[in-house]
């Protein structure tokens, strides 16, 4: 058994399969308001935080004017929640028999997402499984999002374990990065995006689902 004192897990397209969900969203959004928008452009911010997802709209779509940037935004994360609301986000593989594993050997994990506090408690909350971690970092709490180590550097205070003894999972490579360089070992489980080899060389595995974890520990 591999020795693991704490687990950080993050939660859009790890935990839920949110991220197609995003990516219709705004897509609905967009073809309905003319905005030339396309899966590229939600690929190119998969992983990062809320608001700087926002400072690029405005600046990609600047000749629309700030009002019909803003009324885009809130439009798609509106219909987004309605998703959210009606409890059809589906878990990830594999994401209910981990959490079983890690009761049973006792592990205590955290929630560590460049997301805003209501949706993570929202969709946690919503699958019945916001009561098997002991607590939440979110965008709220950091000043400095994914890449930037900040958020794993807070989840790791607040389990009170030591880097190398502490596993995070990601699935984006802003999250993979930021692992990195939060010195904590991480494994990726891929969703939009697979791995680069530049990425693959900052995780210490990378699984097709979190199906593959339980038994990757006991060795």
């Amino acid at each position: 058994m591999k020795e693991i004192d704490g687990v950080i897990f993050d939660m859009d397209g790890l935990l839920f399969d949110t991220e197609l969900i995003y990516y219709q969203s705004t897509q609905k959004i967009a073809d309905a308001m003319n905005f030339p928008y396309s899966k590229e452009v939600y690929l190119e911010f998969l992983g990062v935080s809320d608001e700087e997802v926002q400072e690029n709209y405005h600046r990609i779509y600047q000749d629309f004017g700030k009002a019909k940037v803003d009324e885009f935004i809130q439009r798609s994360y509106d219909d987004t929640y309605q998703v959210f609301e009606s409890g059809e986000v589906p878990l990830k593989e594999g994401v209910l028999e981990l959490l079983d594993f890690l009761d049973q050997q006792e592990i205590p994990r955290v929630v560590a997402s460049s997301n805003v506090r209501p949706a993570i408690e929202l969709l946690l909350d919503g699958a019945g499984i916001k009561e098997r971690f002991s607590g939440i970092v979110s965008a709220e709490d950091v000043t400095r999002a994914k890449p930037d180590p900040e958020i794993f550097q807070k989840a790791l205070a607040h389990l009170g374990t030591n880097a190398e003894k502490t596993l995070i999972f990601e699935d984006s490579f802003h999250g993979v990065s930021a692992a990195h360089a939060a010195g904590v070992p991480v494994i990726m489980v891929p969703d939009l995006l697979m791995p680069t080899n530049e990425i693959k060389e900052k995780t210490v595995e990378i699984f097709d689902s979190l199906t593959q974890v339980p038994d990757y520990l006991k060795k």
